[in-house]
């Protein structure tokens, strides 16, 4: 689920508070699974957190701009 930076600028702020809002839905779901021994790959959490930051900077960037 990486998420790219270009296609998260060219979100308008609700766009993008929706996206936010679904990938720390996806975080819940792959900290579960990594706590019940589920989850394989465990690099998706860490891109799952990753994704989270990126989407928070370019929010509060764009909370600025305005």
């Amino acid at each position: 689920m990486k998420t790219k930076t270009k296609d998260l600028r060219s979100l308008n702020p609700a766009e993008l508070q929706k996206e936010l809002l679904e990938l720390l839905r996806a975080q819940f779901g792959l900290r579960m699974q990594h706590t019940t021994q589920q989850l394989s790959n465990t690099n998706q959490l860490l891109n799952v957190r990753r994704d989270i930051a990126r989407a928070k900077t370019i929010l509060s960037q764009k909370a600025k701009q305005s």
